[in-house]
């Protein structure tokens, strides 16, 4: 009997969840929900937020060294890095700017967010206390917060995320240093441990429909089956579609125009099959093959390029989620009434765009960078319960995103070189 791929499945656990949070209200039962089905929900965002730090920095420090390859393309190399880190910070600020815009948390009842902000009360406290901090510490506090006085006491701090993504690109980059002899047990080391890693990540995703439907539950009781939540998280969608198709329509095609020389129409013609495929696919890394051959055949550039740049592109861009993430998280904070400074905000570029390294190039492997995003900003994970649900189908556009990202990079690269 064939399988019910993973999307269906956390579908299947919203639609059930809300039921159960309905039925519960109805009869009754919201006590039989909080004690008996929301720690699964629970016990769900804590196996994240365990898996976010090793996920990190591993593949970061793997990442880093694995450019040992470049060192006969080092120019190659540096662009390539380059232009995917500007596409990804292009696509943060398309978010961010699109969700001050749409403000979705803001369609959610006065009530509601008020109840919000009393069951997360400690957390937005310590978000108040942290932001008075930064503006008694001045203007280059958030450079400070970068560098970690101790590594290991950081490593036990999912809020000192920024932190570890430094220590974790500087490791890499002193593994590089170190003569090919020395290092090579060293990259080793990290190809087995990102294996190891990337087996628990999965354990994780794998009870994500279990998840989804404790969460959605408890979600349901929590506000009494209010309607302002759920017209909430339709505009949160639309406007995550909204963000992400500016990017796939507007965003790619002008790069392709003005530094690929293919015409707008042309470039669409030529990538909407692959955006077509990671969509039904939903993983980057399930998508390589045809990203090869689409931007080979397709696109036309070089077999030497694409080798190249495709697989980085594949490891460190992830314009889709990176974009996807900001908008999730200032829905979260305006839902819980709470207004992000702008070192906050800053903290949010520089995090969604460098942890684009370490996301899963897997279905729903985005979680569990969201929750790092989350908590960096001092945003209890827990909150990740508002978008969970209605998550998947937006993972499938983001992919699109992703891998379109990889080709417009590629073609740029080799009409450039």
């Amino acid at each position: 009997m064939k399988r019910i791929p993973l999307y269906l499945q956390i579908l299947i656990g919203l639609i059930v969840g809300i039921a159960i949070g309905f039925v519960a209200i109805a009869a009754g039962g919201e006590v039989v929900v909080n004690d008996w089905i929301r720690p699964f929900g629970n016990l769900f965002i804590k196996a994240l937020v365990l898996v976010a730090v090793p996920l990190v920095f591993v593949t970061l420090v793997k990442g880093v060294a694995e450019l040992k390859d470049t060192s006969s393309l080092s120019r190659l190399g540096g662009r390539t890095v380059v232009t995917y880190l500007c596409t990804t910070v292009f696509a943060v600020v398309v978010g961010m700017g699109s969700a001050m815009l749409m403000r979705p948390g803001d369609v959610i009842g006065d009530d509601v967010v008020a109840e919000m902000g009393q069951k997360y009360a400690d957390a937005t406290s310590t978000i108040q206390l942290k932001q008075s901090a930064a503006e008694d510490g001045g203007p280059l506090r958030f450079l400070d917060d970068i560098v970690p006085s101790n590594i290991f006491a950081a490593l036990t701090d999912n809020g000192k995320m920024l932190q570890i993504i430094f220590f974790a690109l500087l490791f890499g980059v002193a593994v590089l240093a170190v003569p090919q002899q020395k290092k090579a047990p060293i990259i080793t080391l990290f190809d087995s441990l990102n294996e190891v890693v990337m087996k628990l990540v999965g354990y994780v995703i794998a009870c994500a429909p279990v998840g989804v439907a404790a969460l959605m539950a408890g979600l349901v009781v929590d506000f009494n089956g209010d309607g302002s939540v759920f017209a909430a998280l339709g505009v949160y969608a639309v406007n995550v579609v909204v963000a992400l198709c500016f990017l796939l329509f507007v965003f790619y095609p002008t790069l392709a125009v003005l530094f690929g020389r293919v015409g707008y129409f042309d470039f669409i013609r030529r990538v909407y099959p692959l955006q077509l495929f990671a969509f039904t696919t939903s993983s980057s890394a399930a998508t390589l093959p045809m990203t090869y051959t689409t931007a080979q055949e397709r696109l036309g550039v070089s077999r030497e390029t694409a080798s190249f740049v495709l697989p980085i592109g594949c490891t460190i861009n992830m314009d889709g989620t990176s974009c996807y993430q900001t908008v999730a998280t200032l829905f979260i904070a305006q839902a819980l009434g709470i207004d992000l400074t702008l070192s906050q905000l800053l903290t949010i570029v520089v995090m969604t765009t460098l942890s684009s390294i370490g996301t899963p190039a897997i279905p729903g492997g985005s979680y569990v960078i969201l929750a790092m995003v989350l908590t960096s900003v001092g945003i209890p994970a827990e909150s990740m319960a508002l978008i969970i649900g209605i998550d998947r189908p937006l993972d499938m556009l983001r992919t699109s995103v992703n891998v379109t990202g990889d080709v417009s990079v590629a073609l740029m690269i080799d009409r450039n070189k």
